[in-house]
């Protein structure tokens, strides 16, 4: 019988220890730390989400890598006093959270950081004010700006992940209220109808910021002053990303990458399923997993100053495989352009022909199905078939003949889009199709832009797929994707739209 040589060790937790702000605020969380020995270096993780967040850190694995833990409350969050105003103030609470952690007798006087989403955020707008002591950040899943990428994708309003994560901290800021003594029971009257109803319009007065959000569909100063709180230039501890190709995040944790540097591991995750072994429609199997590759070790290593892991990291779907490689994007990747024919045809060969017309109606948007999201349905992500959204008369489809070899394609995509609307303004939307023997069409990955322009470039960000042997590939062109994104408000009656054939899709292909 295999017998393993371990010894006990007492643990102190402190809960609800309080950190005061710079403007005399009270910030409270958990200290997690050995009974013995020390001073320790300290893993700080900061979240806006409650206790059940705290339940999900690597707290007895961090130990055992010889840390302190801290888990802290964002103001106006679970024990913490103050007001939640998202993203604004996690810069300087972090920054003086690890002044005070520094402070402590139980502290060696170094402090790491890691997170998903919101709290990798906090991580990095800590990091971006160059507090004494930070030494390292692990930031997984994470937008690089507020506007582009997170609120707004191609100018189009990110309306399911916005109303889906507005309403969440509109309740979770009620519950704090009620924590507080108030009375808050109009505000839930309000808001549980949108919990019931993803539906449902919201109110701009039941989720706070909403109105914000959707009143500054440009780059104005609203936003340039949330942009003021995370400046890359300013982070100077090495940062490890980690991004899912499901991700909605995956354009910003890659942009995170290629400004800040440090190793990249991108698998074949959603928000939800961060480090999961399936996604969507698709089971990539338990070697797709975070565990397979050990991952949270990994971090740990890195969080240490001790990593020695690849560069690059990636999951190559359909071959499902882990690959390592130099950097990100591959050198040897070959921009490949395919072209949309007037036939629903696709190749790299560009041909002649008559633009391709179909009407939008603004009151019938596209159904999302799949892709990167952030809605209330947790199944509605990843690669999905989208047989039944391809009857549809305002879905346009480009297909190739059945692939002679495998091909790879992996590193960024975009369509280039020369088209009319009879609208002023319009949406155009691109996706990238992995068509089966047996006629299923995955998924792999979207995008939208909103222009007014005849010529549009569609991000559908990055992805690494391997469309095999007896597949095809194909585009699928429209001019909605709801509820991912908002129906364009300026369109409020039916469009004409006309796809020209000199447009294409650029695919990153890997030569084999």
């Amino acid at each position: 019988m295999p017998k393993l040589n371990r010894e006990p060790y007492r643990v102190i937790v402190e809960h609800d220890t309080p950190v005061a702000m710079r403007d005399g605020t009270i910030l409270r969380g958990s200290v997690h730390r050995r009974a013995e020995g020390g001073p320790f270096p300290t893993l700080l993780a900061r979240t806006p989400y409650g206790e059940n967040t705290f339940r999900m850190m690597p707290v007895t694995p961090a130990l055992e890598a010889g840390f302190a833990v801290v888990l802290q409350h964002c103001r106006g969050r679970g024990g913490s006093d103050g007001e939640f105003r998202p993203w604004l103030d996690e810069g300087d609470d972090g920054h003086d959270t690890i002044e005070w952690i520094t402070a402590q007798p139980w502290s060696n006087g170094e402090v790491v950081m890691q997170g998903m989403s919101y709290l990798a955020g906090c991580a990095l707008q800590a990091a971006a004010t160059r507090p004494p002591g930070l030494t390292a950040v692990v930031a997984s899943m994470t937008p690089h700006d507020f506007y582009d990428g997170l609120k707004y994708h191609g100018g189009a309003f990110a309306y399911g992940s916005a109303r889906n994560w507005g309403v969440m901290q509109a309740m979770l800021g009620l519950m704090h209220a009620a924590e507080a003594g108030r009375d808050v029971g109009a505000g839930l009257g309000a808001l549980l109808p949108l919990l019931a109803d993803p539906a449902a319009e919201v109110p701009p007065d039941v989720v706070p910021w909403w109105h914000d959000w959707v009143s500054h569909r440009e780059r104005d100063a609203y936003w340039q002053e949330l942009a003021q709180t995370l400046v890359h230039d300013r982070i100077e501890v090495p940062v490890m990303h980690v991004a899912g190709w499901f991700d909605l995040f995956l354009a910003g944790t890659l942009e995170n990458h290629r400004r800040l540097g440090g190793p990249l591991v991108v698998g074949p995750w959603s928000h939800l399923n961060p480090g999961g072994s399936g996604t969507g429609a698709v089971n990539f199997g338990f070697f797709a997993s975070g565990q397979a590759i050990q991952l949270e070790q990994r971090q740990l290593a890195f969080l240490r100053g001790q990593d020695s892991g690849p560069a690059v990291k990636i999951f190559v779907m359909g071959d499902d495989v882990w690959r390592d490689e130099e950097a990100w994007p591959l050198a040897r990747a070959v921009e490949t352009r395919y072209y949309l024919h007037s036939d629903g045809g696709l190749s790299p060969e560009q041909k002649a022909g008559e633009p391709v017309t179909f009407t939008f109606d603004p009151r019938d948007p596209v159904p999302t199905t799949g892709g990167p999201t952030l809605l209330p349905d947790p199944v509605n992500v990843g690669p999905q078939d989208q047989r039944e959204v391809e009857l549809r008369p305002d879905v346009l489809c480009f297909t190739t003949a059945p692939l002679e070899a495998d091909l790879e394609v992996t590193g960024p995509v975009s369509v280039t889009l020369h088209a009319r609307s009879s609208a002023p303004s319009t949406d155009w939307t691109a996706k990238l199709v992995n068509v089966h023997p047996d006629g299923r069409a995955l998924s792999v990955i979207d995008g939208i832009v909103r222009t007014t322009r005849s010529t549009s470039v569609i991000d559908l960000v990055a992805t690494s797929q391997v469309f095999k042997a007896g597949h095809r590939i194909r585009v699928e062109i429209s001019s909605s994707n709801h509820p991912r994104f908002d129906v364009n408000p300026a369109v409020d009656r039916p469009a004409v739209q006309q796809v020209y054939p000199d447009s294409f899709v650029t695919l990153p292909v890997v030569p084999r």
